[in-house]
Parts: structure tokens; C-alpha cells; sequence
């Protein structure tokens, strides 16, 4: 009786031992395939940091060289969304910022510091001309000048008007026609025609919204003025 008590006995220590060792070594096969986990993880994390591609002020598309502003800019979207300026990574004119209207939103920029000095929007759908046309007079010789349409910008506009722009650098001022989407940069005293204007017509067969052409979109680098 006493031999087969202690046989017994053996018999469950090793089926313990044997039970601890098949848990002992399943446990760490766990414990290492969830550190390599981990580790794949980290690696496939450090390596989608590095090839994620930087971000630029205004998120334009390259940086700009040094003394030069970054500014990217959009026109309204129909009479839904209202144009957007950026310059520098600051936002200046939104339908978020609530300083957005119909008819031809402006900006106006220190050209020497990149500072805003302004921002207006003129109905020209159903407001009056010549409060614009006094605010164009005003501009001061070195001021960079960001224009967008929002729903209609030209309806009111006169041959004046259109000349004071003009005299800033557009081109496509002096044909902006009724619910045209348009953005403009210049500048007062520029002495060329500007690089930074986009224009799209109001035409019902290409129109992508029920009465109003795509949105507009433009981006670049405007010189620093110097001394």
C-alpha cells in the first residue's frame, strides 16, 4: 500500500511539473509575440513619421523662399460657403471668422511686415459702388492686396472701379462678369501685372452648383517689400 501511495504521489508531481512547464512556455510564446508586436508597431509608427510629408504655412504645397509671404486663398462656393484668406498661417477672412459677405471680400497687408491692416467685404449685388471705390482710393502705396468674389461680384461694378483695380495688378477685373468666381493678389504701386489671380466664368453648361461656376483656388509666395 505504502509503494503505491508514494507511485502516486511521483505521478502527480510530474504531471504537475509537466502542466507548469507546457503553461510556463505557452505563457511565453505569448508574452514574446506581444512584444514583437509592439516593437513592429513602433517601427511601422517611426517609419510612417518620417515619410509623412511636412506641412507648409496656409498647407500651400512647397515652402517659400525667405522674404516672401505665404498665402493661399479660395472664392466662395455659390452663395453657401464664403471665400477664405490665408497669410502666413493666419487666417483672415472666413465664414468661421464671420468677416466674410457677398460680392468682393478684401484684404489688406502690410507689405513690409506681413501685418493685416484691414479686412472689408462690398455687396456688389445689391449694395452701392461708391463706398469701394473710396476704400480703393485709400489703399497706401505698399499694401499687398488679396481679393475673392463670394456669390456676385461684379453686378455694381463700374469702369472705375474696375480701373482702380486694375491699377493693383488684375487682368481679369476689367471682363468679371455676374456670379464670376474670382481671387486676386496684388499690390498698391506694383508696377507690373500680378502672377496671382484665377478667374472662372459663369457659363449654365459648365457650372458645377446651379448657377455658380467651382470654387476657385490659388496659392504662391508675394515678395516682402523692401526698403
Amino acid at each position: 500500500m505504502r509503494v503505491a501511495g508514494a507511485a502516486k504521489l511521483v505521478v502527480a508531481v510530474a504531471v504537475f511539473l509537466l502542466t507548469f512547464y507546457v503553461i510556463s512556455q505557452v505563457f511565453e510564446i505569448k508574452m514574446d509575440a506581444s512584444l514583437g508586436n509592439l516593437f513592429a508597431r513602433s517601427a511601422l509608427d517611426a517609419v510612417a513619421r518620417s515619410t509623412k510629408p511636412p506641412r507648409y504655412k496656409c498647407g500651400i504645397s512647397k515652402a517659400c523662399p525667405e522674404k516672401h509671404f505665404a498665402f493661399k486663398m479660395a472664392s466662395g462656393a455659390a452663395n453657401v460657403v464664403g471665400p477664405k484668406i490665408c497669410l502666413e498661417d493666419n487666417v483672415l477672412m472666413s465664414g468661421v471668422k464671420n468677416n466674410v459677405g457677398r460680392g468682393i471680400n478684401v484684404a489688406l497687408v502690410n507689405g513690409k511686415t506681413g501685418d493685416l491692416i484691414d479686412t472689408r467685404y462690398f455687396d456688389m449685388w445689391g449694395g452701392n459702388v461708391a463706398p469701394f471705390i473710396e476704400f480703393l482710393k485709400a489703399i497706401q502705396d505698399g499694401t499687398v492686396v488679396l481679393m475673392g468674389t463670394y456669390d456676385d461680384g461684379a453686378t455694381k461694378l463700374n469702369d472705375e472701379a474696375r480701373q482702380l483695380i486694375a491699377e493693383l495688378g488684375s487682368t481679369s477685373i476689367t471682363h468679371l462678369g455676374f456670379r464670376d468666381n474670382w481671387v486676386f493678389c496684388g499690390g498698391k504701386g506694383i508696377k507690373t501685372k500680378s502672377p496671382f489671380e484665377q478667374h472662372i466664368k459663369n457659363n449654365k453648361d459648365t457650372n458645377k452648383y446651379e448657377g455658380w461656376p467651382e470654387v476657385v483656388e490659388m496659392e504662391g509666395c508675394i515678395p516682402q517689400k523692401q526698403d
